[in-house]
């Protein structure tokens, strides 16, 4: 099985492979290369496993687990984490368990498409833990993450005409931006009336974006 471990553990970010559209591989591979532990939610380990990935952890409640792509050297080597509780899911036990083991900050694949109600709670869940974990969700179409309020200021610089979308998950107060063809001044993102979808990004400097309060999400979308 393919091997990983190109970093030292914890500095670089963890990976977890969740149970929903697979990403290309051009993609996982990027990850993979650079992430020193993979925690794997049970109900993908089949399709991970095909895949020839070195797997470090799986977690979940194992009802329909199979290892037919494992030897007992592998088997052996992996971390099974059984994990019961029904009143979280699957990425929020995977993510408590990353803290817990000392980690600060991971990436998701897997974890969107497929099922709306999945794809729609996992957001929420990455924006539950965004205060212990440093937390990337990705999929071949777009990379997720949570913006820290002031006093904190996200500053990128990004090429020419990228689209970017600030998504509130609760109404968000005093945004500002620099930098975007429809830049805002100290103006509120407000559920359901409002958001910021696929902006576009008309500067060679630095995209700059803060606000005041709430829960916001940057999305780098791609086409």
């Amino acid at each position: 099985m393919s091997s990983h471990h190109f970093v030292k553990e914890k500095q670089e970010p963890a990976l977890i492979i969740a149970n929903g559209e697979s990403c290309s591989n051009e993609l996982l591979n990027q990850l993979l290369e650079w992430s020193p532990y993979i925690l794997v939610l049970d109900g993908a380990l089949d399709r991970v496993l095909s895949r020839g990935i070195k797997v470090d952890a799986v977690l979940g409640d194992f009802d329909s687990i199979t290892t037919r792509e494992l030897n007992v050297q592998d088997e052996q080597e992996i971390r099974w984490i059984h994990a019961e509780d029904q009143t979280k899911t699957d990425l929020e036990k995977g993510l408590v368990f990353l803290i817990q083991e000392g980690h600060e900050a991971v990436n998701i694949v897997w974890a969107t498409g497929r099922r709306l109600d999945h794809a729609h709670n996992n957001l929420i869940t990455m924006a539950k833990f965004r205060n212990e974990l440093t937390i990337c969700m990705l999929d071949d179409y777009s990379k997720a993450f949570c913006l820290k309020p002031s006093p904190s200021e996200f500053v990128k610089r990004y090429p020419l005409h990228s689209i970017l979308s600030l998504i509130p998950l609760t109404d968000v107060k005093g945004v500002s931006t620099k930098g975007l063809l429809y830049n805002l001044n100290d103006e509120n993102l407000e559920i359901p009336q409002r958001t910021g979808s696929s902006n576009e990004v008309v500067t060679p400097e630095n995209v700059t974006i803060t606000f005041q309060s709430g829960i916001l999400i940057l999305m780098e979308c791609f086409d």
